[in-house]
């Protein structure tokens, strides 16, 4: 017998401890976090306006309708695609050898183009009042120029009156960059430092516009749109009523569309015509259009709303947009150039320039008019060589002497006297 075994009682059964389960451990759940640059929560922090129509105007929304989105893109394309070439001060030559022209001209960095750069930084000056570009350099040349987020960029003037811009990346630290490190991009503004967001100007004629077309969207989707209706002097037979029902349903769509219509027991057809409600619906529509063109200069014939037939005129038309719509931003851009990317004594000594020479030309039969009188044609004095006009209309430089001589010039080895003669006929 074991030591043990003397304290047990005959019979009883062993006893079976079971193990103490202690209550599971509840995993604390944190709340919900979200970064400040989540897409979604800038988009709900840059909400640039709540309208007194009720419609809530972001840079996003407002790009849905589509007379703000053809103004942007309108402005944006064209800014994109139009050269923008760096230039020497002393005699105007293209500055080839300068390390921005070709960042200008054709890629500022490594993932855009020229025109993806500047329709870029175009937009976002637009619906965001600001664009942004951070200047890389090396050994003190412009080697990129990389676009920033707007909404990842506040500028600060300290009290020396020097600015400087902080930029908070998605990751890391922030970085604090002075002002000849960024190249800042505005419109007009308030207090020299941010430009005003054309979208947040508008944003009572954009909401107004974007209600009005949410309204329509709702007609057609639960309200009930009527051709006419069928007047009965009494009521219709059962009988009667299945088959005008049938023959209507078998009407039905597109390919029913104008067949005639049997009527039955004296009906007869009313048409519905518009109210007055529908005509003030469409008039309001159309007024929001001009009110958004009027803050982007834009004029309502390029936004294909106009029922004027211009004809020739358009081209007067978009001259009229180059010189007040455009022309602004030319300056902005250039002197935005100067200000920042330019450095010491290059502010002096080269400038940048657009060439809007293409948006400004007329007609061909215009052009050729001006050309003839700048080479001195009808008595003028001339103002223009032979190759400067190839140069504005994009034609390669060739030795002249190759050209067929005009009419009346004297051929090499011919004297003036002889080429006046008239040619005899053989």
């Amino acid at each position: 017998m074991g030591l043990f075994d003397f304290w047990r009682t005959a019979g009883a059964a062993p006893v079976r401890v079971e193990p103490v389960l202690e209550p599971p451990v509840q995993a604390s759940v944190e709340p919900a976090t979200y970064s400040a640059l989540d897409p979604r929560i800038l988009e709900i922090s840059q909400a640039l306006a709540n309208t007194g129509s009720g419609a809530e105007v972001t840079a996003s929304t407002a790009m849905r309708n589509t007379t703000v989105f053809r103004c942007v893109s309108l402005i944006s394309y064209t800014m994109g695609m139009l050269p923008l070439h760096l230039h020497r001060g002393e005699d105007k030559s293209k500055a080839k050898d300068h390390p921005l022209y070709s960042l200008l001209l054709a890629q500022p960095n490594d993932w855009q183009s020229a025109f993806d750069f500047k329709a870029l930084m175009q937009y976002r000056a637009l619906v965001r009042g600001d664009a942004f570009a951070l200047i890389v350099r090396s050994m003190g040349r412009v080697i990129r120029l990389i676009p920033l987020p707007p909404g990842m960029v506040t500028v600060k003037q300290n009290d020396d009156f020097t600015v400087e811009y902080r930029y908070q990346p998605p990751k890391g630290a922030q970085r604090v960059f002075k002002a000849s490190e960024i190249l800042h991009l505005r419109g007009l503004s308030e207090d020299g430092l941010r430009g005003l967001s054309l979208v947040k100007q508008a944003a009572e004629a954009i909401g107004l516009a974007m209600q009005a077309e949410k309204a329509a969207g709702r007609l057609f989707a639960q309200g009930m749109i009527v051709g006419g209706a069928l007047k009965h002097p009494q009521k219709l037979s059962t009988e009667a009523y299945n088959r005008l029902k049938a023959s209507m349903d078998a009407r039905r769509g597109a390919d029913g569309a104008h067949k005639d219509l049997i009527l039955e027991e004296g009906m007869e057809w009313q048409s519905f015509t518009s109210t007055s409600k529908d005509s003030q619906h469409l008039e309001m529509r159309s007024m929001q259009i001009e009110e958004i063109a009027r803050v982007f200069g834009v004029p309502r014939p390029l936004l294909g709303v106009d029922d004027t037939s211009w004809g020739s005129g358009i081209d007067v038309l978009g001259q009229f947009f180059v010189r007040y719509g455009l022309a602004p931003w030319f300056t902005a851009w250039e002197q935005a150039i100067r200000r920042s990317v330019l450095t010491g004594n290059e502010k002096l000594d080269y400038y940048a320039k657009f060439n809007d020479g293409a948006l400004l030309r007329g007609s061909m039969k215009d052009q050729a008019e001006f050309y003839k009188a700048a080479l001195g044609s009808g008595g003028h004095h001339p103002w223009m060589a032979v190759p400067e006009i190839r140069d504005l209309m994009d034609l390669e430089n060739i030795d002249l002497a190759t050209l067929p001589p005009a009419p009346g010039q004297a051929q090499p080895g011919q004297t003036q006297e002889t080429a006046n003669e008239p040619s005899q006929a053989s």
